[in-house]
């Protein structure tokens, strides 16, 4: 047991309101996902690079909240603060898309109702440890490596990233880590311009092409976050969260660039939008002053919700895409009443998921397990 005790950090307000409204996007990105005819006309083009934001933001406030700590930190405690902190909404979501499972019966998932149930505890429980599934325990059909629960992919590259920052990519000096985010970024572009789809979006899917894809995103947004923490001091910006807020609104709404003819100048886009633009968004952010009250509780609002409506919105997106695919050529206009009931039910799930749950757990694993 690690019974080492750390001073609370103060928290970056406005990156915390960030993150809040970049797990808004990809909700709405989830909901605008099944009315499209393909990568290129979704309403919310480019709302799978939150991802990308979010790994970026992890390694940002992992360096500022552990680098400087470890003579008093261990490995095994640092994993145990970072379990503390992910994994009570990992089960909670796992959980809450095994007891939706059979409702999502389908005509995009035919099959739902003859996988049986002994099988959907088994990959339930393989689930609660963010293990990838091989495919041969899809039991949904879309060939995810969390079929019970969508976003599980990017966590478990999380704790990829994270535990290859505390067993030694940590210890590399500054200029060390210059040169390894610029391999790292030199991938990312290549990913990203030869694409056959033109784009970085995959990683769920437990084959080569995905795991690539999967630690190529992870890569450069985490350690480069960790880079621009240690390197680029912040200043003081007013009305920070509102410009960040709207250029990230920007960048994630931005339609598809280049068409069918020019995939690559979409791949280019988002090279630059994960290489520059999220950099800079995370430096205005951390530099950003909260202007009054009421800026200050949308923020921490925000913050406190972002995770829990990360991890569990696709639970209600499984029945919202069950309904989609029964009523086949529904556009926006017809599925817009169902797609904000979705949305306002993503939002009290989460609420409720944070009070009653994720908050009194993780309040009982910090006794526990230091």
């Amino acid at each position: 047991m690690d019974n080492t005790k750390l001073a609370t950090k103060p928290h970056y307000q406005i990156l915390d309101g960030l993150r809040g409204v970049a797990a808004i996007i990809v909700v709405f990105f989830h909901l605008t996902e099944p009315l499209a005819t393909g990568h290129l006309d979704n309403v919310v083009n480019h709302g799978y690079l939150a991802v990308d934001f979010f790994f970026l933001l992890s390694g940002y406030v992992i360096g500022y909240a552990y680098d400087d700590r470890w003579g008093k930190l261990t490995t095994g405690g640092f994993l145990r603060r970072r379990l503390e902190r992910l994994q009570p909404l990992v089960i909670l979501g796992m959980t809450l898309g095994a007891i939706g499972f059979y409702f999502t019966d389908s005509t995009i998932w035919p099959l739902i109702h003859t996988v049986p149930f002994w099988k959907l505890m088994v990959v339930l429980l393989i689930g609660y440890t963010l293990l990838p599934l091989p495919l041969s325990m899809d039991i949904r059909g879309w060939q995810e490596m969390h079929p019970l629960n969508s976003v599980g992919w990017s966590l478990f590259f999380e704790y990829v990233a994270n535990i290859l920052y505390a067993l030694g990519l940590r210890k590399l000096s500054n200029k060390a880590l210059t040169v390894f985010v610029i391999l790292c970024g030199a991938l990312l572009v290549h990913l990203a311009v030869t694409s056959p789809n033109g784009d970085v979006a995959g990683g769920w899917t437990l084959n080569f092409e995905h795991m690539r894809i999967g630690i190529t995103r992870t890569l450069f947004p985490f350690f480069g976050g960790l880079l621009l923490q240690r390197v680029a001091k912040p200043k003081q910006i007013k009305n920070a969260f509102l410009w960040c807020s709207l250029l990230l609104a920007v960048v994630l709404f931005m339609p598809r660039i280049g068409g069918a003819e020019h995939l690559w100048a979409n791949g280019l886009f988002e090279s630059i939008c994960i290489i520059i633009i999220f950099p800079l968004i995370v430096y205005m952010g951390a530099s950003g002053v909260v202007h009054g009250k009421n800026e200050n509780k949308i923020c921490q609002f925000l913050g406190d919700l972002s995770y829990p409506l990360y991890m569990t919105h696709y639970v209600l997106v499984y029945f919202y895409v069950a309904w989609v695919s029964n009523h086949s050529g529904i556009t926006l206009a017809g599925a817009w009443p169902y797609a904000l009931l979705t949305f306002a039910g993503a939002i009290v799930l989460a609420y409720v998921s944070l009070k009653w749950f994720d908050e009194p757990v993780r309040a009982w694993l910090r006794k526990k397990l230091r």
